[in-house]
């Protein structure tokens, strides 16, 4: 990069952190923003000056927990009403101008960290932190233990907020209760079955074996979660301790949110760096990134097994980067559940049993998936990659909602060529919203067949079950088939994509009923 620019305005990432916390009691364990905060100091400790780093951020950007996304996952012991300002005051950082709280989405560590990085080229910051934390595996416990823990506080104030706060699905698919991931993404799995070809017992073991790769990486990983190191059988296999969640998907095909896990990114300019001391070894550039998002609600896709907005947002940062997915010494595909995977390797051309591996932590369901976090620790650990070796280039993919919201980040300790410079994403966003999907209907009545569906368990069994279809004109409808046990356990042995039948609305309700 040549020399006469100013190196006030030239990003760079220095510090990375990642904690995972194994404490049995939970009485003795720390609340999600202390743990958080552990993750800052390791990550200001790793950039070299430790507190001093800390108390020279100006700008700190906070992960949405999951207590305050879903009500699956909401705190009986509370949380601070403003956890940005909670956080900076354990890490004695209070001279933070700006303290952020995000909207959820896993897109959102490496969509903060290209924003910071440009707000840097602009003069606007000199030294930020992206970090977040859960500690869901310690709120369970305690729950089960009947603890009452105490995690209120009220430091004063509000967060700014940073993100996009619509959630991942309407009104209508609501009420047909496709209102999370554990709904939609079996169902993109089962559409992805069925443009391969596949049986049902095909793919079970495909999926089986990509995921035995994330499994083993994790094995090696001493901040994982789960280190058995699973194989495919052993992943593809429904047992009493490998149950379904939502067909196709066995427990441990899902991201795996009970967990106590932390992580932070520090990134300045140059010449904060060089101010601070930070040794140039520990510097790491962001190459090439970009940002887009597919039609936000399923029932709008074109289709359930491709995502455009992956494919664009690769093809963005690698241009960006003026490198191609070959060139990439380490990858970190987003991993929630096989889909996602699966169709990020097809965009990019990326072999599925690549044998640069498709993960440098062991993914969401082995690693840990911490909330809307877990990006911060790939990113954190794909800097410990490319130190370990100068000049080599890592990807890291970032997800949000349903296969919706996507984010590339290419970073190597090489110094970029030319200044960092992306795009405006309503560039290439506009080629994505101009693909339209089918005519969707809201009350469905007529003959139709399925397009996708899935059969959602609970702790019993087959409980109910949702379902894409088409009618005769080629309209899309969303409904649940009759909640008849013999019905819905067949539609996990025998291949209902395609199966023909009527539909019918009655209060708001499609139900479709195979003929």
């Amino acid at each position: 990069m040549p020399q006469t620019l100013d190196e006030s305005r030239i990003p760079v990432l220095v510090g990375s952190g990642q904690i995972t916390q194994r404490e049995p009691d939970p009485a003795k364990a720390l609340d999600p923003l202390s743990l958080t905060a552990e993750a800052c100091r390791i990550a200001a400790n790793d950039a070299g000056p430790g507190q001093k780093l800390l108390e020279s951020l100006d700008t700190m950007a906070l992960l949405r927990s999951f207590s305050d996304t879903s009500w699956r996952f909401t705190s009986p012991f509370g949380g601070s009403k403003h956890p940005p300002k909670s956080l900076a005051a354990r890490l004695g950082a209070d001279q933070i101008a700006r303290k952020l709280y995000t909207h959820p989405g896993g897109n959102m560590p490496q969509w903060l960290i290209s924003r910071f990085s440009e707000m840097i080229t602009r003069g606007e910051v000199q030294a930020a932190i992206v970090t977040g934390g859960e500690a869901l595996g310690t709120q369970k416990a305690a729950e089960r233990a009947g603890l009452k823990l105490d995690w209120n506080e009220d430091p004063g104030g509000e967060p700014e907020t940073w993100g996009v706060s619509t959630r991942g699905w309407n009104d209508m698919e609501d009420r047909h209760r496709m209102a999370g991931a554990i709904f939609a993404y079996p169902m993109i799995e089962n559409a992805i079955r069925g443009s391969r070809g596949r049986s049902i017992e095909e793919h079970a073991l495909a999926m089986g074996r990509l995921f035995s790769g994330f499994a083993k990486v994790a094995a090696a990983n001493p901040l994982a979660d789960r280190r058995d190191g699973f194989t495919a059988e052993q992943l593809a296999t429904v047992t009493d301790k490998n149950p379904y969640i939502g067909f196709p998907y066995p427990k441990l095909m899902n991201s795996n949110a009970f967990i106590d896990q932390a992580a932070a990114v520090i990134l300045t300019s140059v010449a904060k760096a060089k101010e601070l001391g930070i040794p140039r070894e520990k510097w790491v550039y962001l190459h090439g990134c970009a940002d887009t998002y597919d039609h936000w609600f399923l029932s709008d896709r074109i289709n359930f097994y491709t995502s455009p907005a992956m494919r664009i947002a690769a093809r963005e940062a690698f241009e960006m980067a003026e490198c191609t997915a070959d060139d990439m010494a380490f990858l970190d595909l987003y991993s929630c559940f096989p889909s996602a995977v699966e169709i990020c390797c097809a965009e990019q051309g990326i072999a599925e049993d690549d044998p640069r591996g498709l993960t440098v932590t062991g993914g969401l369901p082995y690693f840990g998936g911490p909330g809307n976090n877990y990006v911060t620790h790939s990113i954190a650990e794909m800097m410990n990659k490319v130190r370990s070796q100068p000049g080599a280039k890592g990807m890291v993919t970032a997800n949000g909602n349903y296969v919706t919201k996507q984010a590339v980040g290419i970073y190597s300790t090489e110094e970029p060529a030319k200044p960092f410079a992306p795009k405006d994403p309503k560039t290439y966003q506009a080629e994505i919203d101009a693909a339209k999907g089918p005519k969707v209907v809201e009350h469905a009545e007529g003959s139709a067949e399925i397009e996708t569906y899935t059969v959602i368990h609970d702790r019993k069994g087959p409980s109910y079950s949702i379902l894409y279809g088409r009618l005769d004109d080629g309209s899309r409808f969303i409904a649940n088939t009759p909640a008849d046990p013999d019905l819905l356990t067949e539609m996990e042995v025998k291949d209902y994509l395609g199966a023909k039948g009527r539909v019918n609305t009655k209060d708001g309700q499609n139900t479709f009923v195979p003929t």
